[in-house]
């Protein structure tokens, strides 16, 4: 199984992927979690994105993504929620698959096809995205997972050499 295991780890280091393991809880005690720069100093940019995050009232958990993109998240995810002819739901019981659908298809449109996103009150996960594309917060008792997978167009050629 170590070999197994060593073997993937060697393969996602070549191709350039990272991976991400979490489990949504919903404790109120739990600590939120905000990823600083790299060697862990605050910056302006990312002191700016935990105001933003204080006034949304978002609880950013984990992020491999840039700052910009993070605050986009964010403030589409809130403006969503707390817009209600767009949920169809009552402001207590907000629809994560309307919110993970509405997340996807606006980074799809800004940033380029290939995102997902996730969004629920409980839910596990381990996932690959590209690197600069992954991040998981949660706003109220709903978490989401945004992360972007990498896509890499088959062609012709590709095609007719695999089937011979």
């Amino acid at each position: 199984m170590d070999i197994i295991t060593s073997q993937r780890q060697k393969e996602e280091e070549a191709s350039g992927l990272k991976r991400h393991s979490f489990t949504a809880q919903s404790r109120q005690d739990e600590a939120a979690t905000l990823t600083m720069a790299r060697d862990r100093s605050p910056t302006g940019e990312v002191m700016k994105l935990a105001a933003i995050a204080l006034s949304l009232n978002v609880r950013l958990r984990s992020s491999d993504m840039p700052v910009d993109m993070q605050e986009r998240a964010l403030r589409y995810a809130r403006s969503f929620l707390d817009d209600s002819s767009i949920s169809s739901a009552p402001k207590h019981r907000p629809n994560p698959t309307l919110l993970a659908r509405a997340i996807k298809k606006e980074f799809d449109s800004v940033y380029g096809v290939a995102w997902h996103c996730v969004a629920g009150k409980s839910f596990g996960s381990f996932v690959t995205h590209s690197p600069g594309g992954f991040m998981y917060f949660s706003i109220d008792s709903l978490f989401i997972v945004l992360f972007k997978t990498e896509v890499k167009l088959v062609t012709e050629l590709e095609i007719s050499s695999q089937i011979s």
